[in-house]
């Protein structure tokens, strides 16, 4: 997996987040049966002053949030519950943008009392599951999602975030 990340927040670099990112972008692909190595995702690692600017922009949202994609191709389904078709493992295929904000992150990680660091491990894994076309809008697609969160993150060692 090449992950391209640009740390906008400093505070992002005592978490060690690109090798985070990686971990959590290659074991997600390699759970769905895809090559880690034929992707390319790229990371913001922000604040929530620059995410919620970005949830204005794109979603007319003028709040931060803790985690935002860009998928660089529409892979979702209409049927719910369904499985988004999977992209082709070309060489190098990139599959989208993330940003994550520290602030908000931080928050809800403190709030549910868990580490930091899982806490944005599973946002990771969240986004890129998006980034395939994966979605949690209706409610059968938010039991796949969920079960499929929850089998990556099991397999990187994490507890269920739910």
């Amino acid at each position: 997996m090449s992950v391209d990340i640009i740390i906008e927040d400093a505070r992002w670099e005592r978490l060690d987040i690109e090798p985070l990112c990686t971990a959590a972008a290659d074991t997600t692909l390699t759970c769905l049966g895809l090559d880690a190595h034929a992707f390319e995702i790229s990371v913001l690692a922000c604040d929530d002053a620059r995410i919620a600017a970005l949830n204005t922009a794109f979603r007319d949202k003028p709040q931060p949030t803790n985690v935002l994609s860009w998928p660089s191709a529409e892979r979702g389904v209409s049927a719910p519950g369904g499985i988004p078709i999977l992209p082709e493992q070309d060489w190098d295929s990139e599959l989208g943008d993330i940003a994550i904000a520290y602030d908000t992150c931080a928050a809800e990680a403190a709030a549910a009392d868990k580490p930091l660091r899982d806490h944005a491990t599973h946002l990771i894994v969240h986004a890129v599951l998006h980034l395939l076309g994966y979605d949690h809008m209706r409610d059968a697609d938010a039991t796949l999602m969920e079960s499929l969160e929850i089998e990556i993150l099991g397999k990187m060692g994490l507890n269920s975030p739910y």
